[in-house]
């Protein structure tokens, strides 16, 4: 299970609950895999609806990464991801809020 007050958001993926966490090396692959300018940009792509599935995958896999899954964007691909693309969304929204925030 993640540890929120680091960051951390759930996914569960192919029925393994897995956390997920944006570290700085985590958001400098998803700047180069998305071809964003800055932290800015990428922010302003989520928050204004600009984003793409590819988008949203490369995100959550980021963040798995991010707190040390080995896997790839095609492993994520492949799996079931309990909740489908409405949760896959929604989690990688929480990311991105969690990892730009302060925690309370």
């Amino acid at each position: 299970m993640g540890n929120p007050y680091r960051g951390d958001v759930d996914l569960v993926v192919n029925g393994e609950t897995l956390p997920m966490r944006l570290t700085l090396g985590a958001l400098a692959e998803l700047e180069t895999e998305l071809e964003s300018s800055s932290l800015m940009a990428l922010i302003e792509r989520f928050e204004n609806g600009g984003f793409s599935t590819m988008d949203i995958i490369a995100l959550l896999v980021a963040g798995l990464r991010g707190a040390g899954w080995q896997g790839t964007k095609v492993d994520l691909l492949a799996a079931q991801i309990q909740g489908g693309p409405i949760k896959a969304a929604q989690s990688a929204g929480q990311l991105l809020k969690c990892a730009f925030s302060l925690s309370e």
